[in-house]
């Protein structure tokens, strides 16, 4: 967000601190729940401490593997390169929370899916 163009205009605050993460992520568990289960927390953007943070704020989604993204990092951020399965894991478990992988629409990973994504982790595409 420090390299955004309306930042850099003077006209945007720095961002949420890291305490208005927590109580965001705190109040959406409560005021939230039954209605919206999964709340998601953004390792690109806070890293794997602020990420596991925001998991024992309330959060129980940490999101997904990326290949590569750029949104965040052209923004500023300095976390949004490559995590592998077991990098994700460990913030979960960092965390004290349990880690369960998913789909899109938080189903549960056939077996031989997750076998391959398990083989093919932290293997880079050329």
């Amino acid at each position: 967000h420090t390299n955004a163009p309306v930042y850099l205009a003077g006209i945007a605050r720095p961002g949420p601190t890291a305490r208005d993460n927590r109580a965001v992520t705190a109040m959406a568990r409560i005021l939230l729940h039954p209605h919206i289960p999964n709340i998601q927390t953004s390792w690109v953007k806070l890293g794997a401490e602020g990420a596991a943070e925001m998991l024992r704020s309330g959060a129980n989604d940490l999101g997904g593997t990326l290949m590569e993204e750029t949104i965040s990092r052209m923004a500023g951020s300095r976390y949004g390169s490559y995590r592998s399965i077991r990098d994700l894991e460990a913030i979960a478990e960092a965390a004290g929370r349990p880690h369960r992988p998913r789909t899109t629409t938080y189903g549960e990973v056939p077996p031989a899916r997750m076998t391959t994504a398990r083989a093919s982790d932290g293997h880079l595409p050329d």
